[in-house]
């Protein structure tokens, strides 16, 4: 993520950028996958990570004085990895679902009936007849919910229709990645949707957490007192730098220690430490402050929680600053990474990097910006003593139902017997996580042991976790139901809760290095720049951070990612008064219609094409105009075609449209001897989703 941006910035302001991934996909531990990518990632993952190999004789590449560095190879690849399927690999029944349905409506009357007999009374054929849909009828008692039945053969055929994320993450709507988005026009890359519901986990039970003032006097779950009381205390929180009188005495306690001082009941020390605060025992007051704090600022700018979740998975983001970097002359090479570091002795004795050793080539550069995973062991202090625990989960229904499809976030304490916090992210099918009638569940924590032994005891509360032999393991009603007044009612509950939970069709453990703390020793060349991995907190303000470090390091005296120009703001050259060309697919500013969001400035302007031709433009030969006229002339509706540059014509085809696929191949043939000439290239990339075309002219 970090070497992402400081590419995307450096690319920006003119610099020449090669970036390399020795792995064939972007992103490394930050990268989302479909289903099959994840079985790859898992395969290449069990066999560790190995040496580089011998590489060819490099010698006459190295002058005098100089030396070679072995590159590192660590820290890069998950341990602990533990994946279990909990469903039939083939339906024995092709109507198994219709099958199940009914019988869950059939369990259903025969309850309604059995206790209706009980009571003497009788009930409506209309309560006894009600569809399975997880409403609570007249009796109290909870029907279970349809659920579609699933086999390990039906799942790995909807493979493409999964996004499935090593290290997700969502984004404050109001954090610096929003505002870098929006300040570099990056946002038009990208899709997101609001959290819709922010959880805790309250007395054994899961709770929405209010979040704005709307939702602190329309919940239930606290009294009137309790509402005061926890809207003053907001307030004092959102003014604390002007109400600094109010902390005197604090500033060596913990946050719960103020928290108490204050008098609140326990619900409401619940949900500001643990829910809103996102904060532990034991963290500093000033800390928990400022984190109350900057999840209040971000309430009402984009929904009613303070988060947005990006469509496709976390592992859009680093892609977006990756576009922006190609788009602006940055060359991506995956499959290759750096063998060996080329260093000599500069000022000082302090070392200086001249470049690097990349199957067997000298590639020489001014600055070397490396991930932890590829740094010389030499250049860094001791290998981090904790890691991450991260457990994904595909189920089949949400781990608290509701009428409208949630997206949801559960911060859950450290309590009944959870040693450390652990961060839960429930997405489904509306974010292109999982297809129509599943969802995804990602846990993350410290790891203590495995990742198994972190999580298991959230899993037990959140989730079913018995292997599905076709019958869902839903409790056998014909039995549960017949022993009448005999029947233990605690027992009863207990069966209806666990019958109610979300069943996991699959799991995913695993643990890998985390590596924000990591430092270099006092021996690293002064050019050569450490970008740490996916860390445990909640957004992407520890790489933002970092890469904008790393850039004002590298170039003190230059802007950091200045806005780029939309396509509409792209002028003729000599006369300034022509508006930019008309592109397919500019929507003209994307509609939410409920369902997405769009990253808007402070102006109110739409970040996905808002029409709008104030700010300077840039220049376009009339060679890019008429390159994009003959590029549409071939293509269809749904393919796009964009100048991005001024000697660029970007060609974007949806990998649905696989008969398409060769329509970059007629235009080159077509127009060959024009486009194709002495100064003209065609360069063709296959993406998860697109196939990508860029002409551009030298």
């Amino acid at each position: 993520m970090t070497e992402s941006i400081v590419a995307a910035a450096a690319s920006r302001i003119g610099r020449k950028v090669l970036h390399l991934d020795s792995n064939e996909y972007y992103g490394g531990l930050w990268a989302s996958f479909n289903f099959d990518g994840l079985q790859k990632w898992i395969e290449n993952c069990h066999h560790l990570a190995k040496p580089h190999g011998k590489s060819a004789d490099v010698s006459t590449v190295v002058n005098d004085g100089e030396m070679l560095i072995e590159a590192g190879n660590q820290f890069s690849t998950a341990f602990n990895i533990e994946e279990k399927w909990y469903i039939v690999e083939e339906l024995a029944d092709s109507e198994g679902a219709k099958s199940f349905c009914k019988r869950i409506e059939t369990d259903g009357d025969h309850q309604n009936d059995v206790r209706g007999k009980l009571d003497d009374a009788k009930e409506t054929e209309d309560d006894e007849t009600e569809k399975c849909g997880g409403e609570e009828s007249d009796t109290g008692i909870r029907k279970a919910a349809s659920t579609k039945q699933w086999s390990k053969s039906q799942l790995i055929k909807e493979y493409r229709k999964f996004n499935l994320d090593l290290a997700p993450k969502l984004l404050f709507a109001r954090g610096s990645l929003v505002e870098l988005l929006i300040s570099s026009n990056i946002a038009r890359y990208a899709e997101f949707r609001s959290v819709t519901r922010v959880l805790t986990w309250l007395d054994g039970h899961l709770q929405p957490v209010p979040c704005s003032r709307a939702d602190v006097f329309a919940t239930h779950h606290v009294t009137v007192v309790e509402k005061r009381m926890l809207m003053k205390l907001l307030t004092v929180c959102m003014e604390y730098e002007s109400s600094s009188k109010e902390f005197e005495g604090f500033e060596d306690k913990s946050f719960l220690e103020y928290l108490k001082s204050k008098k609140l009941t326990p619900n409401l020390l619940h949900y500001v430490l643990y829910a809103i605060a996102m904060a532990t025992d034991s963290t500093p007051c000033m800390e928990g402050v400022a984190r109350t704090q900057r999840f209040l600022n971000s309430l009402g700018r984009y929904g009613n929680t303070p988060f947005l979740w990006p469509m496709y998975g976390s592992g859009e983001i680093p892609q977006c600053f990756c576009r922006l970097c190609a788009v602006f002359g940055g060359l991506y090479h995956l499959k290759r990474t750096a063998e060996a570091v080329i260093v000599s002795d500069g000022r000082d004795s302090r070392l200086i990097c001249h470049g690097i050793i990349s199957g067997g080539q000298r590639l020489e550069t001014c600055h070397l910006v490396l991930a932890v995973s590829c740094t010389p062991p030499q250049f860094l202090k001791a290998p981090p003593a904790g890691g991450m625990s991260r457990g994904i989960f595909i189920t089949d229904r949400s781990i608290l139902p509701a009428d409208k499809e949630s997206l949801t976030l559960l911060q859950f304490p450290p309590v009944d017997g959870c040693s450390e916090p652990v961060t839960v992210i429930e997405v489904g099918p509306s974010a292109n996580a999982c297809p129509p009638g599943m969802y995804v569940v990602h846990m993350t924590c410290k790891q203590q042991t495995t990742a198994r032994e972190d999580l298991q005891t959230i899993v037990q509360k959140l989730l079913h976790i018995e292997f599905t032999d076709g019958t869902m393991n839903h409790p056998d009603t014909d039995t549960q139901f017949t022993k009448t007044t005999s029947l233990n009612k605690r027992e009863s509950e207990a069966g209806e809760v666990e019958a109610e939970k979300p069943h996991i069709l699959w799991s995913l453990f695993f643990n890998y290095p985390e590596t924000s703390d990591h430092g270099f020793t006092a021996n690293i060349p002064a050019n050569v720049y450490l970008c740490s991995g996916p860390d445990l907190d909640l957004d992407f303000e520890c790489a933002v951070k970092q890469a904008k470090e790393i850039f004002s390091k590298m170039y003190p005296d230059s802007e950091f990612l200045p806005r780029a120009p939309d396509p509409e703001e792209i002028i003729l050259e000599g006369d300034e008064s022509v508006p930019g060309p008309v592109f397919e697919g500019d929507t003209g500013g994307a509609e939410d219609n409920g369902n997405k969001t769009e990253l808007v400035d402070e102006e109110g302007k739409g970040l996905f094409g808002s029409g709008l031709n104030t700010r300077p433009g840039v220049l376009l030969s009339k060679w890019g105009v008429s390159l994009l006229g003959a590029v549409k002339d071939h293509l269809m509706s749904e393919i796009k075609a964009t100048i991005i540059f001024t000697n660029m014509v970007l060609v974007v085809i949806p990998r649905r449209m696989t008969s398409q696929l060769r329509v970059l191949d007629v235009l080159k043939q077509s127009y060959g001897e024009w486009l194709l000439g002495e100064h003209c290239t065609l360069t063709q990339q296959e993406e998860s989703r697109c196939s990508v075309g860029v002409f551009t002219c030298q």
